[in-house]
């Protein structure tokens, strides 16, 4: 059966997602869950299969449209899916094949429409490094360890068993393609061979060690530099750090290797708030502090600071300490520390203390104004200078 939930969901996109945004998130689930990663793996498979149909339709401007307007009624064609694909009956192979055109340039291996690319490339890999916010401030180099497809040592990528040679698929002429009605019969889409999956061959022995894929899952592990300044989600693209164009375009696996993009995950502190190169924080003073003023140190990320509080400050007041904050990834220029003084009131206090703000109480003027500013008002107002 083809999917049923609605297609947005399926790629966790909003509905006025543009096409990059529809485009890195099918790249992201079908990198994920492509068989070749999870072998053995039916929910892997099955997830694997939505996402290429949610891709497929709102990918096409037109079947977009009518899917908004008429839901999944609007965009089944003859043989139960989008365009008259039916996706449970088809390979994996035939699905990545039908839309790895969105790899292209970025990490694709395919051949564009129309055209034969001249160098096959392979798929670019996403994996996570989590730094602190210390790290964030001067910058660190982090061992990165991942999974990649590599070329089966053992066949040199043939995926046939040593000794024998694949054979020329005869239903698709060793071309790896062959030709499938499209939406209503009005054009003709290019799709893999079902009987060769692309290859072109057929391996009637398969190698042992890797199935007669040509190519087996390699952990390896590099180191990558992190740059100062860098921001939650921004990736490290370390070049032809990915896989080799898949057996399908180049069994021994020549061309171009896909890039590593390592996204940086920054943990949270323990003080400090990020916003853009700034770091905000709350600095608890007392009400004498408040009332009367003070010099306080401030404990920055690489040392300490003095903040002067000026008499009379009041709850929510913020300060600026210039240059403290975080590097510009693009200048290195730093940016500052706001603090944020929040007035504690103390809970005990002896009987001499409560004298003293009784007698405080009677010269001072009952009546309170309300502030004028809100709280993230002000905030924002010092962030900005």
């Amino acid at each position: 059966m083809p999917a049923t939930r609605d297609y947005y969901e399926i790629l966790s996109v909003e509905k006025n997602a543009d096409g990059d945004e529809i485009k890195r998130a099918y790249r992201r689930l079908a990198m994920k869950h492509h068989p070749d990663r999870n072998p053995g793996d039916p929910e892997a498979e099955s997830k694997f299969k939505e996402a290429a149909e949610a891709y497929e339709v709102l990918s096409d401007e037109q079947m977009r449209v009518r899917y908004d307007q008429h839901g999944h009624a609007g965009v089944r064609g003859g043989g139960g899916g989008p365009a008259g694909h039916d996706f449970n009956r088809m390979n994996v192979e035939d699905i990545f094949s039908m839309f790895t055109d969105i790899f292209g340039g970025g990490g694709g291996g395919q051949r564009p429409r129309g055209q034969r690319q001249a160098v096959p490339r392979g798929y670019d890999l996403e994996t996570e490094v989590v730094i602190t916010l210390n790290e964030v401030l001067d910058g660190c180099e982090r061992d990165v360890e991942f999974t990649r497809l590599d070329v089966c040592e053992t066949c040199d990528g043939s995926g046939a068993k040593e000794g024998t040679e694949p054979t020329k698929c005869a239903t698709c002429g060793g071309q790896g393609q062959v030709m499938q009605q499209g939406l209503g019969g009005m054009f003709r889409i290019a799709t893999a061979c079902p009987h060769c999956r692309g290859r072109g061959s057929i391996i009637d022995d398969p190698c042992t060690d890797c199935r007669g894929k040509g190519r087996k899952p390699k952990k390896r592990t590099i180191s990558v530099k992190i740059p100062p300044g860098v921001h939650q989600g921004q990736a490290v693209r370390i070049k032809a750090e990915g896989e080799p164009p898949p057996p399908e375009q180049s069994p021994s696996g020549d061309g171009v290797r896909g890039d590593l993009h390592v996204v940086v995950v920054v943990e949270e502190h323990d003080h400090y708030t990020r916003e853009g190169d700034h770091l905000l924080m709350e600095m608890p003073i007392s009400f004498t502090q408040a009332a009367l003023g003070a010099e306080l140190e401030v404990q920055t990320l690489d040392g300490k600071a003095t903040l002067k509080i000026p008499h009379g400050t009041q709850f929510g007041a913020t300060f600026k300490i210039h240059g403290e904050g975080l590097p510009s990834l693009r200048s290195q220029r730093r940016g500052d520390i706001v603090v944020l003084a929040k007035v504690e009131i103390p809970k005990k206090m002896s009987e001499k203390q409560k004298q003293l703000l009784r007698d405080f109480a009677e010269t001072e003027d009952k009546t309170v104004t309300p502030e004028s500013h809100g709280f993230w008002k002000k905030m924002k107002e010092a962030i900005a200078g």
